[in-house]
């Protein structure tokens, strides 16, 4: 089929067509055509209020549960949810049973998520069975196609095993990605730790759990001269850290999760079990600070952390519900409302173009005959995301039946 994309802004600094509104004609995966008022009878035409096309965006963390846990999500499912929200690219992690810790795993992954729009890539686990207890295959790994290594919603704790791991990675200029989160001080812990859970009755997790194992891997990475992630930071000690090593030129990124740049604690006082997210969601003042950070060059991407739960994971006390939101279909939306002074050309550096630095992967451009891996969207279109018409097999969402502004074409 021909896709012609009418009068859209294309937002790619490495296309010379970039600031343009322009006609765009996709054919077989590739670019066609680009130029203005293109006419094709058998074309499907897309169009739009406030239409722009830029490189595809890249989901640096999520989960799909597949294999294992197949009733929470499966590969299929989570790659029609990455599409529905205009990610090309999409990394997962290896919490999954039997855990993504050899090399034979990581090609059954690859291989179900093989032929759909959205490319699936691998983080390979950092330790065997994600346990942190001793180093996983992770050269194997590598070779097999892993893209990272991470052990995902269960940080690597032992220092001793990290600074190994970052040894070990640094042969081939390996990242590691971690989750910023010290389960010594967060294990038991509901929600944020202060006023609010005070208030509320619950146990807290300071924002120390998380900046001390920030401080503590950042001092390790410089130690190896390797390279790290954080994944989900929250808190604004962990970004005054994260900016300072970067000065000092230790190889430290990080990335920040929608629902942690939309939403913060104070939703926790109806103890809806759907905010329960680790990190956990913190104040509103801290909330802003990562709003800011987006702008200054201290937050590198954006990880959706796309958590899937099942009705029962969810439905209990919020003592005994799990941990994770999904939001790969409602992330643009999710980040315009938090963000709506941040224009086009910043979030795709954030969703497109330091990621794929970060990560190694090529970057893409709009050109003619290149590859069509780009995302649509209409940054004025208004939608409603119906629990009957997700994409994704989880429900663990709060934006169910809201009308949101920010809507991905998919093509």
């Amino acid at each position: 089929m021909t896709l012609l994309i009418k009068n859209a802004k294309i937002t790619d600094p490495h296309s010379v067509y970039n600031g343009k509104k322009l006609d765009i004609v996709i054919k077989k995966g590739k670019i066609a055509e680009i130029g203005k008022n293109i006419k094709i009878s058998s074309a499907r035409v897309v169009e739009g209020k406030d239409l722009y096309v830029c490189p595809g965006w890249i989901d640096v963390m999520a989960d799909y549960c597949e294999p294992g846990y197949e009733h929470k999500e499966t590969i299929a499912s989570g790659l029609s949810a990455a599409a529905a929200g205009g990610f090309t690219d999409v990394f997962v992690v290896p919490n999954t049973h039997p855990a993504i810790t050899t090399r034979s795993v990581v090609e059954f992954v690859q291989k179900k998520g093989a032929g759909y729009p959205t490319h699936l890539h691998v983080l390979g686990a950092v330790t065997k069975n994600v346990e942190g207890k001793e180093l996983a295959e992770m050269m194997d790994m590598k070779a097999a196609g892993a893209i990272a290594f991470s052990d995902g919603w269960k940080p690597v704790q032992n220092p001793g095993i990290m600074v190994k791991a970052l040894e070990y990675v640094k042969a081939f200029e390996g990242v590691l990605v971690q989750v910023p989160v010290l389960s010594a001080l967060s294990e038991g812990g509901l929600m944020n730790e202060g006023e609010t859970s005070v208030r509320l009755g619950m146990s807290g997790i300071p924002n120390i759990a998380e900046t001390l194992l920030v401080q503590r891997d950042i001092e390790l990475c410089r130690y190896t001269g390797s390279k790290i992630h954080f994944s989900g930071v929250s808190t604004p000690e962990s970004l005054a850290l994260i900016r300072k090593a970067k000065k000092e030129g230790v190889q430290v990124t990080c990335s920040v999760t929608p629902y942690h740049l939309l939403f913060s604690e104070e939703l926790l006082n109806g103890y809806d079990s759907v905010y329960k997210v680790a990190p956990p969601l913190r104040t509103e003042q801290e909330r802003k600070v990562l709003v800011k950070a987006l702008t200054d060059g201290t937050i590198d991407c954006i990880a959706t952390h796309h958590r899937p739960q099942d009705w029962d994971a969810k439905a209990k006390e919020f003592e005994y519900a799990q941990e994770g939101m999904i939001g790969q279909e409602t992330c643009f939306a999710m980040l315009q409302q938090a963000a709506p002074h941040i224009d086009m050309d910043q979030w795709v550096e954030l969703l497109s173009l330091r990621p794929r630095k970060i990560f190694g992967l090529p970057q893409v451009s709009i050109a003619v005959d290149g590859d069509a891996r780009v995302t649509i969207v209409d940054k004025a279109a208004t939608w409603v995301y119906h629990k009957e018409a997700r994409e994704t097999a989880a429900i663990n969402s709060p934006l169910f039946a809201m009308e949101l502004t920010g809507k991905i074409l998919r093509y």
